[in-house]
């Protein structure tokens, strides 16, 4: 097993990436952020994450089209689905399809900590969730 945890982050929101990766980062995972979901629905199929963080509704392609192209290219891989509260129903979806957690939008950088740990420690990577945000 390598010893640095890759994990993609997609979201059409460019902040949401760029603060996910700061965060991510310093919890010790080799981060990948994405935009555009067809650009990460290639990559996926190029590499594995160990853990893939997306949005659910992002246009074109939704997070329940990304959950299924990771379960189809790594099925032991885990996926992390961003919902608002309003598409509760479709995380919902998305836990039945086989996806590890969801984190409701807004979220605190503590809660996506604690799930991505979780999530990690299941692959058998040691992450501390309690990460300084400084």
């Amino acid at each position: 097993m390598t010893d640095q945890l890759d994990l993609m982050v997609l979201d059409d929101e460019p902040m949401v990436g760029k603060r996910l990766k700061v965060i991510l980062t310093r919890m010790g995972c080799n981060v990948e952020t994405f935009e555009d979901p067809r650009v990460a629905l290639d990559r996926i199929s190029q590499k594995r994450f160990h853990i893939v963080v997306t949005d659910v509704v992002m246009g074109d392609v939704d997070g329940l089209q990304v959950l299924d192209r990771v379960r189809a290219c790594w099925p032991d891989s885990k996926v992390i689905i961003m919902t608002a509260y309003a598409m509760m129903a479709m995380a919902r979806e998305a836990m039945a399809k086989g996806a590890f957690d969801f984190v409701a939008k807004p979220f605190e950088p503590t809660e996506i900590r604690a799930v991505v740990a979780r999530a990690a420690a299941e692959l058998g990577f040691t992450l501390s969730a309690e990460t300084s945000p400084s």
